[in-house]
This record gives C-alpha cells, structure tokens and sequence, in this order.
C-alpha cells in the first residue's frame, strides 16, 4: 500500500502506551495495532479527528504517501 501511517513515532515521541492511546481516541487496542501495522483499508474522519486532538498533530504529521515498487 502506498500510503504509510505512522503512529508509532507520534506514539514514541510522546512515550504514550497503545493501550492508553486506543483509550483516548476511542478505539480498541487491536484496531490501533491494525492502522499502526498498515494493515487498515480506511480511516474514518471522527477516528483521525481523535488522533490528531489526541497526539496534537496534523493528519500529514501520521499520514504520508509514498509510490508502490510497481509505480517506480
């Protein structure tokens, strides 16, 4: 996929637990496991309006695009 989510460095940068993220934002542990692995086929609007409240970012701060191996 070429879009690449990358919480885990938000998460890192901030010191803040899954679980204690999952919790802020209103999702289960496992579904933050999911956008974190790049396994998610969609991201609802209220979902990354929680993320950003919560790690006080900008969607493009957890966001990026980058070509597949087949683009280049």
């Amino acid at each position: 996929m070429a879009i690449i989510v990358d919480i885990d460095v938000e998460l890192a940068k901030r010191k803040m637990s899954v679980g204690d993220f999952a919790d802020a934002i209103g999702i289960s542990p496992a579904n933050v496991a999911v956008l974190k692995n790049g396994r998610a086929k969609a991201v609802r609007f209220n979902t990354l309006d929680a993320i950003c409240r919560v790690l006080d970012c900008q969607p493009g701060d957890i966001l990026r695009w980058e070509p597949d191996d087949e683009e280049l």
